[in-house]
């Protein structure tokens, strides 16, 4: 699949710009094992890259004119770098726009020509935005000698989303991509960067997507509004205990103590946030004793928290992690990334996949009239350059 989408871009740059690309680069999409909503909370999320791509194929030019090809889209998008560069109404357009707004202040001048295409399913939670980001931070400073390290790439491309998009998201997405490694999960400390791998061998079990296929159009807005609310909680928490500084500082005991103050909403916001950043701890513990089945259990009551607590999910997402519960082959399943629809990531055993997916698609399909799709995916390396 990999090979067949380079050819399939590199041939288009070809058709296009009578030319071979100069170099290709591979920017992957990206799981979170566990660690949801906790990225702008202070907490440690659970990412890892997946062999799902956005594939780039570039060129540099002789001039400052810089010519965007997004193939899947058949859209193109031309201008010149010496211009100033700001928000348009093409969204594909402004997360790259963002990161080279960013770069042209640390030494990039140079036009390019570019094609990408992707393998990354659009709106499923797999960050196709990072892996654009990130694909392009990384092209750029490789390319132009930039001397960007790859926190810096993982950064701007979080800024792009945050000033050129408009969606104030944390780190974890740009981070999975950049820094990703073959077989090993990231357990990150979204405060000070610190990362850990872990090895993500999952033996006798596989990771299994289920797709609702149903993307809710309040995301964007869904998602700041949970940022202001644990904000106001946080508030609230440190006024009563002024030695927390972060959610990390603070336990279940303080947050139930204060439950009358913080009322019902930021109440259940913030008890999510603090059993959540543990779950992620027991996870990695989890990982390390190789003990999948509490792993399982773990993701299981993160959807139970992110659902019924943190009100992010959807009934069709919900659906889906409830017709897996009592399947034998299923150690634990759960709504992934921002909400209001995507994907359920599903810890199961191998060789169950396809029944699964059979039975679960009808289920599916005679609930809501909606095709299910599913992907079985591997953890893979981060954003590269990829050589034949």
């Amino acid at each position: 699949m990999k090979k067949k989408l380079i050819q399939h871009t590199t041939e288009h740059f070809e058709k296009i710009f009578q030319k071979a690309p100069e170099h290709i680069f591979l920017s992957p999409g990206r799981i979170n094992i566990i660690g949801e909503h906790v990225d702008y909370n202070d907490g440690f999320v659970m990412p890892a890259a997946i062999n799902k791509y956005i594939c780039f194929a570039i060129s540099k030019n002789t001039d400052t004119n810089v010519t965007l090809i997004a193939q899947d889209l058949n859209e193109t998008y031309k201008f010149d770098l010496k211009d100033e560069l700001k928000p348009l109404d093409k969204m594909w357009v402004n997360y790259i726009l963002g990161v080279l707004h960013q770069l042209k202040s640390k030494g990039l001048t140079n036009g390019f020509n570019i094609v990408f295409s992707s393998t990354i399913p659009m709106g499923a939670g797999l960050s196709s935005s990072a892996a654009l980001e990130c694909g392009i931070g990384y092209a750029m400073n490789k390319l132009f000698n930039l001397s960007l390290t790859k926190e810096q790439i993982a950064l701007i491309g979080q800024k792009s989303e945050h000033t050129f998009v408009g969606v104030n998201c944390g780190i974890m997405d740009q981070f999975a991509s950049v820094f990703g490694k073959k077989n090993s999960v990231i357990k990150l400390d979204c405060n000070t960067l610190a990362y850990e791998y872990y090895k993500a061998d999952f033996k006798k079990y596989s990771l299994l997507l289920l797709d609702s296929n149903v993307k809710h159009t309040h995301l964007t807005s869904g998602y700041n509004v949970r940022r202001q609310e644990v904000e106001e909680g946080l508030a609230i928490i440190k006024e009563h205990f002024p030695q927390v500084k972060t959610f990390r500082d603070c336990s279940e005991v303080m947050i139930l103590g204060l439950k009358e103050e913080l009322g019902e909403t930021i109440f259940k916001r913030c008890h999510f946030v603090v059993k959540e950043i543990k779950r992620v701890l027991d996870a990695a513990k989890a990982l390390n004793d190789s003990d999948f089945k509490r792993l399982g259990q773990l993701m299981s009551e993160t959807h139970q928290g992110l659902s019924k607590e943190y009100e992010v999910s959807c009934e069709e997402i919900d659906f889906l992690v409830d017709a897996v519960h009592h399947e034998k082959t299923v150690l634990g399943s759960r709504m992934m990334g921002g909400g209001f629809g995507g994907c359920s990531i599903n810890l199961v055993e191998k060789g169950s996949e396809k029944e699964l997916i059979e039975k679960i698609s009808t289920q599916y399909r005679n609930a809501f009239g909606i095709e299910l799709k599913a992907y079985k995916v591997k953890i893979s390396k981060g954003t590269s350059l990829y050589k034949d």
